[in-house]
């Protein structure tokens, strides 16, 4: 573990996009690459996930998912440790993960160019240079291998989660401000990883993936492409 790592974790403001633990440009990629599936420079992995809270007395409505009931849309993105290296804790429920990824920092700090690699996300998100998804209709051959590898890669991020939920209860129902528990949790969860800690029965829920899906950049789709074509 890196000095940075042990920096960001004593870091207090880490909601929102405040709490970024990815280091730009050289070194971030190999931090995750070299433990996930054949994919390279990669340097995390992104989801969204509905937290119940109680009904809000203000924009109560925005606060209704798809499912509906009151959440907020959590942002996750974490490394090949399950290490949470970014969280955006402050979305109401009925917003997408592709406008939450955005509109956070993070997004633009990839567009400027401050990181060498991309993130792996499902297809809730659009395919584009910094996050890449599969392929929605894969054609036999290197598509269906990148396919693959991207499942098994990004599975990392639902683990992520369903073991952030088991282990802390309270995720059933915030009953306290979401940047509060965000400051909490996420720390917490972040040195349990580390000392190596177990973690209760993790059940990973698939069902929040059933969100219209959102259509690709052209740029992405050509890296995705070339990556493809040389590495599958």
């Amino acid at each position: 573990m890196t000095e940075d790592w042990y920096k960001a974790l004593d870091n207090k403001k880490i909601c929102g996009a405040a709490y970024i633990l990815l280091r730009p440009q050289s070194g971030v990629s190999s931090l995750i690459s070299c433990h996930f599936a054949g994919l390279p420079n990669v340097i995390g992995c992104i989801d969204g996930t509905q937290i119940p809270i109680t009904a809000p007395t203000q924009n109560e409505g925005d606060y209704v998912n798809r499912k509906s009931f009151h959440s907020i849309n959590v942002q996750i993105i974490c490394d090949a440790a399950s290490l949470i290296k970014n969280v955006e804790a402050k979305w109401p429920g009925s917003v997408h993960d592709s406008r939450i990824y955005r509109e956070c920092s993070l997004s633009n700090r990839f567009a400027r160019g401050e990181f060498d690699g991309y993130l792996l996300g499902d297809r809730g998100y659009p395919c584009q240079p910094s996050l890449l998804t599969p392929y929605p209709d894969p054609e036999p051959g290197p598509q269906q291998r990148f396919n693959v590898a991207h499942c098994r890669t990004r599975a990392r991020v639902e683990m992520t989660i369903g073991i952030l939920k088991s282990r802390f209860q309270c995720l059933r129902k915030l009953g306290v401000t979401p940047e509060r528990a965000c400051d909490i949790i996420v720390v917490l969860h972040n040195i349990a990883i580390i000392r190596g800690e177990q973690h209760p029965a993790v059940q990973i829920n698939n069902a929040e993936d059933d969100h219209p899906i959102p259509a690709d950049v052209k740029d992405g789709r050509a890296v995705r492409d070339l990556i493809a074509r040389n590495h599958f």
